[in-house]
C-alpha cells in the first residue's frame, strides 16, 4: 500500500472576528477531483461544488479550529498551527505524510513539510484550502444571524471598511 499523503491549510489569520479553521484532506489517488485551486483564487459557487466532490471522494478529511480566546491567549500563529494539529488528529486514516501550505509545521506525529503556496500547487492542500475556506465562511455568515449590523456574511470578519465602522459604531462583540 502506497503512504497516504495529507493536505493540510487553513483559513482566517486574518480577520478581526471568528475562529482559525484548518482542515486535512487525504485525497484518493483513484478517483481524482478536477479543478482543484487555491480557495482564494476560486469563485464561491466553484468553490461550494468542490467542497462537495472534496466530501464524497476523499479517502478522509476532518476540520480542527481554534476559538478566539484560544488565538487571544497564545497568538494567532500557534493558534493557526493548534487548528492544523487537530485537524489531522481529527481524520478517521493516519497519514504518512503531512504537506502544509505555509512556511510553518504544526507538531505531528509523523514527517511533514511545509510549501510555500502548496494551496495552489498540491492538489491535496488545494482541497484542504476549499473545505477550511468553505466551513468557515459558513459559520460567519451564521454569526451575521447572531450578530446582526457587523456584515459578517459579507466580509466574513475581514478588515474591511464595512467591518471597522461597524466595529466603531457598534462596539466589539463577545
Amino acid at each position: 500500500m502506497t503512504e497516504l499523503i495529507c493536505g493540510v491549510d487553513e483559513v482566517g489569520r486574518g480577520p478581526l472576528a471568528g475562529p482559525v479553521v484548518a482542515a486535512a484532506v487525504i485525497l484518493d489517488p483513484r478517483n481524482p477531483i478536477d479543478g482543484l485551486n487555491d480557495s482564494k483564487k476560486l469563485s464561491e459557487k466553484r468553490r461550494e461544488r468542490l467542497y462537495v466532490e472534496i466530501h464524497e471522494k476523499a479517502l478522509a478529511f476532518a476540520v480542527g479550529r481554534a476559538e478566539v480566546e484560544e488565538i487571544d491567549a497564545i497568538n494567532i500563529l500557534q493558534a493557526s498551527l493548534l487548528a492544523m494539529k487537530r485537524a489531522v488528529e481529527g481524520l478517521s486514516l493516519a497519514p504518512g505524510h503531512v504537506l502544509v501550505d505555509g512556511n510553518r509545521l504544526p507538531q505531528l506525529s509523523c514527517s511533514a513539510e511545509a510549501i510555500i503556496g502548496g494551496d495552489g500547487s498540491e492538489p491535496c492542500i488545494s482541497a484542504a484550502s476549499i473545505i477550511a475556506k468553505v466551513t468557515r465562511d459558513r459559520e460567519m455568515v451564521a454569526l451575521d444571524g447572531v450578530y446582526p449590523g457587523y456584515g459578517f456574511a459579507r466580509h466574513k470578519g475581514y478588515p474591511t471598511k464595512i467591518h471597522l465602522q461597524a466595529l466603531q459604531e457598534q462596539g466589539i462583540t463577545k
